[in-house]
Formats: structure tokens, C-alpha cells, sequence
């Protein structure tokens, strides 16, 4: 009897959107060569129509692929990223993230244990707020698992990963969604396609600097209500957001 040849195993493209970040992209990047470049099939930066110094930066890493979205926007940045990459599996990070390892471990080894798996996601840290405030910070992630039990589903937009089937299915990106509440849309379209899993275990060190910036108070209360109009109405309920940078 001939023997069964192995399932080949699923491909995963790393896409990072980046708007002027000039100032954290090098950690990113580095984190990313450190701890995931070896597992990923591509990593794709994809330049949000940068006035900075970003594709510079971009240009000293080898084996990165350098992408170019001229309308601004997270939406349309992740969308041309999907339309550029040729994984199986979209991973996507934020550009003032730092990738630690084990992380794309944890993603091939979930998705290849689960069939019904359409999109994984886990919290944040945050490597510069101090002890007080980053337990605070953390403490949404708390409240989330069991919201997720409740909606049914929850992403986290610098730290998540899903695959390109359903993403087909869904028919790419919300380009509409200016910045709020797109990872809810994200959660909330996948999870008719398959099961969206929020993995305490898949933890994605960020920056603070939005909650520095604005607040923890604030930002949290724009997410929450940005999160319960995208889960009844099917759209945010604010559009315009500042860059922090």
C-alpha cells in the first residue's frame, strides 16, 4: 500500500501596516527577524503612504517585502497587504509591537489542530507603561475573555492571524472603517465563517503610547462603545482619531 503523503503544512505571510514609524519599527523589526522570520512563508511591510523615514527603514532588512498603500487608513493597509502576500494564514502585527518567541509557534500550531479555526487572537502588554498602569491597561483584556463568551468572538487588530479562505469568504477589509471598532468588524464577519479564538497564551508586547497620550479612561471608553455598535449596528460609532507617533 502506497504511503499517505504528510498534509503539507499551512504557509503564513506576517504583515505589518506602518503610518510614519520611523521611531518603532526598528524594534518591531528587529523582534520579527529575532523571532519569527524563520517560521514565516514572507514578512510584508506595507507603508501607509509614510512622510517619514519608514521606507528606509524598511530597506535595511533584508527578506522584507516593502509594499506601498497611498490611501491612509488601517483598513487599506491591511487590505493591500492581503491582496500582496500569498500565505495560507495572514498574521498581523502592529508596527510598535515586538513579536516574542513562541508567538508564530503558537499560530501554526492551533491552526493546524483545528480545521474550524478561522481567526486566533490574544492580548496586549505594553513595554512602556510602568507596573501600575500596565496592570490597569491589561485589565480590558480581563473583562474581554468573558465579553467573547458572551459575543462570541474578539480580535485584537495588532495581534491577530487568519486565514485567507475565510478572509476571501468575507470579502477582504472593511475599507469604510476608518480606525475604531475595525477589529470588532473583523471578529464579528470571521466568526460566520468558522471559530474566532482569543488565546490568553498568545500575548503581543506593545506600546502604550495612545493610553499615555489620551488616557487610559478615554481610550477605553472609545473602544467599548466602538466595540457594542459594531456588534448591534454593524458599524463604529466615531470616525475620526488622532495619530500618535
Amino acid at each position: 500500500m502506497a504511503a499517505i503523503p504528510p498534509t503539507p503544512r499551512a504557509t503564513i505571510s506576517l504583515i505589518i501596516p506602518a503610518f510614519n514609524e520611523e521611531a518603532y519599527l526598528p524594534g518591531c523589526l528587529d523582534a520579527v527577524m529575532a523571532n519569527v522570520a524563520g517560521q514565516a512563508h514572507e514578512v510584508i511591510v506595507v507603508d501607509n503612504n509614510s512622510t517619514d523615514s519608514t521606507m528606509q527603514v524598511i530597506s535595511r532588512y533584508p527578506g522584507v517585502t516593502y509594499l506601498f498603500e497611498e490611501q491612509k487608513g488601517i483598513t487599506r493597509a491591511r487590505q493591500r497587504g492581503l491582496l500582496g502576500s500569498t500565505g495560507d494564514i495572514l498574521a498581523f502585527v502592529d508596527a510598535d509591537t515586538r513579536p516574542p518567541p513562541g508567538w508564530i509557534e503558537q499560530i501554526t500550531e492551533q491552526f493546524a489542530a483545528r480545521d474550524d479555526l478561522a481567526c486566533l487572537s490574544g492580548p496586549y502588554s505594553f513595554y512602556d507603561l510602568d507596573g501600575l498602569r500596565n496592570l490597569v491597561s491589561n485589565g480590558w483584556f480581563v473583562v474581554a475573555r468573558p465579553l467573547s463568551g458572551i459575543a462570541g468572538s474578539i480580535v485584537v487588530g495588532g495581534n491577530f492571524a487568519i486565514r485567507r479562505t475565510v478572509l476571501d469568504k468575507m470579502g477582504g477589509f472593511d475599507k469604510s472603517i476608518e480606525f475604531y471598532g475595525e477589529d470588532v468588524d473583523i471578529a464579528r464577519r470571521a466568526g460566520k465563517h468558522g471559530k474566532v479564538r482569543f488565546s490568553p497564551r498568545l500575548v503581543m508586547p506593545t506600546s502604550g503610547r495612545r493610553m499615555q497620550e489620551q488616557g487610559f479612561l478615554k481610550i477605553a471608553g472609545i473602544y467599548f462603545l466602538n466595540y457594542c455598535s459594531i456588534m448591534f449596528r454593524g458599524k463604529p460609532a466615531t470616525k475620526g482619531y488622532k495619530d500618535i507617533r
